[in-house]
């Protein structure tokens, strides 16, 4: 997830540079101030945030970075209640606990999962993601191919940070600061912060038919990479 200070023109950057469009729209971020675009990137989503009031989390959290910036990461998880006490006993707070027959969306504390905002879902079925829109709410729809296959964060410590997001999402740290996630798919990498106004997310590679490409939106690096192979 991205935050900007001016949606349309972010998205209008991501829709050229991933080629995606018709983004759903909800309005159920206006509980927490904000607007929103939600773009589908094959079995994944992109979304950008724009707060619409002040005092917003998101606001809050663009202006400690400096301005545009990657904001929030969100993880399908298997098992509700394996992934309720691994927080529990690693002493996560959720901040934001919500339940539908289809989704359990869970938002951990900043401060306890550094340095971006973590949320974790347990979907039902496995694939859906109501967040995505009606056509992905309790299913999953016919979609291109692709996705989100790599997320790179910048951490003052980076083995450190690596090691708290794996025991959240219950997996093993990779030798080289990295988890890979969904059989070895996809894969977060730590990379070093000069400080901690310079911490978060700060790249993302997306899998897209079509050309590559590099750019950078909402002050992260997008790798496009093609679905056909080309680098």
């Amino acid at each position: 997830m991205l935050v900007a200070a001016d949606l349309d023109a972010v998205a209008a950057q991501l829709e050229s540079h991933v080629d995606v469009s018709a983004p759903f729209r909800d309005e159920g971020v206006g509980h927490f101030g904000l607007r929103n675009a939600v773009y589908a990137v094959g079995d994944c989503f992109i979304e950008i945030v724009s707060p619409v009031r002040d005092d917003t989390a998101a606001g809050r959290y663009r202006e400690r970075r400096g301005g545009d910036c990657g904001y929030m990461a969100m993880f399908e998880v298997a098992d509700e209640k394996a992934t309720r006490a691994r927080l529990a006993e690693l002493g996560v707070r959720i901040v934001w606990d919500t339940t539908h027959d289809d989704i359990v969306d869970l938002h951990l504390h900043p401060r306890d999962v550094p340095p971006a905002i973590v949320a974790l879902d347990v979907t039902s079925p496995v694939g859906s993601w109501r967040w995505g829109g009606p056509a992905w709410t309790a299913t999953t729809p016919a979609h291109d191919p692709g996705g989100v296959i790599a997320m790179e964060v910048a951490a003052v410590d980076p083995a450190a940070t690596a090691n708290r997001w794996a025991a959240v999402l219950g997996v093993e740290t990779g030798a080289d600061n990295s988890l890979s996630l969904a059989g070895g798919d996809q894969q977060v990498s730590f990379v070093p912060a000069a400080d901690r106004s310079h911490e978060g997310i700060i790249g993302a590679t997306v899998s897209r038919p079509g050309t590559a490409a590099r750019t950078v939106v909402a002050g992260v690096e997008i790798k496009r990479i093609s679905t056909e192979g080309a680098a």
